[in-house]
């Protein structure tokens, strides 16, 4: 089992910075962006997450005007994905970069490791603990306890050792959540893999991400020019920071011309896909 390889943040400062300081949203810019605690305010429950009232018309006239360069980089399964954003059909990295779906809908999943074993163990252990919720992926398991912190330790113990007994894995450490998935796939990964595809190629990347678990996507985008965006307080290499999910929303309404603030939810088309 590997420790899931992420850039060191203690250079970073956790302060906030002052408003107005994000980076602009320009005709030549990638942008990539996570899904919960980001695009989507977080929930007691991954299911009860709710979009609110004017992303989805913001995000497919960012796609347009992007000339749909605008992808989703989540942990989440594509089809919970699709089912949030629909009915937008965006490129989408998925399950931290294992699934990917690119600008012409065709979908390739990098890794799927055995993980029915460490399933098993996850579910039998959350079966005689209460609070705690169990979530199976098509290429990883996540072990959920946000409605008990205090079994985190026991959490910990129990999914490292059944990822230190499963080949090719790493354990990540997101938002009360323990995670395996495979190791050869990350956030940033997928990112890379988006740049070097039209419409993302040759462009300015940016992306904004809220856990753990984006770090390694705000050091793909920093390292290729673009710049990494942190929602809300804790260390980070991200070379920006937006207090919250409202705050990056505002900013995704600000882009371009998008001041002027749509409530439709339903939009009856999809951004156009240009090769």
């Amino acid at each position: 089992m590997h420790l899931s390889p992420s850039p060191s943040p203690s250079s970073a400062s956790s302060r906030l910075p002052l408003p107005g300081s994000l980076p602009a949203i320009g005709p030549q810019t990638a942008l990539f962006l996570d899904f919960d605690g980001t695009l989507a305010d977080l929930a007691p429950e991954p299911d009860a997450v709710r979009l609110v009232s004017g992303v989805i018309p913001a995000l497919l006239r960012l796609s347009g005007q992007l000339g749909g360069a605008l992808a989703i980089v989540s942990g989440r399964r594509l089809a919970d994905l699709d089912g949030f954003l629909s009915p937008l059909q965006l490129p989408l990295a998925t399950e931290h970069g294992a699934q990917r779906r690119d600008v012409h809908g065709r979908i390739a999943s990098l890794a799927e490791p055995d993980l029915s074993e460490l399933a098993r163990r996850a579910t039998e252990f959350a079966a005689h603990h209460d609070g705690l919720r169990v979530e199976i992926k098509l290429a990883a398991v996540a072990l959920h306890y946000r409605h008990a912190p205090e079994l985190e330790s026991l959490c910990l113990q129990l999914m490292q050792e059944a990822a230190d007994q499963t080949p090719g894995v790493e354990l990540l450490h997101g938002k009360f959540v323990f995670e395996v998935k495979p190791a050869n796939v990350s956030k940033g990964l997928a990112i890379r893999a988006f740049m070097g595809e039209a419409p993302f190629s040759g462009r300015l990347p940016l992306f904004a991400g809220d856990d753990t678990t984006d770090e390694a996507g705000f050091a793909a985008v920093q390292a290729m020019g673009g710049e990494g965006i942190k929602v809300g307080e804790g260390a980070t290499v991200a070379r920006h920071r937006c207090a919250s999910p409202d705050a990056l929303r505002e900013w995704l309404h600000a882009a371009f011309d998008g001041r002027s603030r749509e409530t439709d939810d339903a939009p009856t088309a999809t951004p156009e896909s240009r090769p």
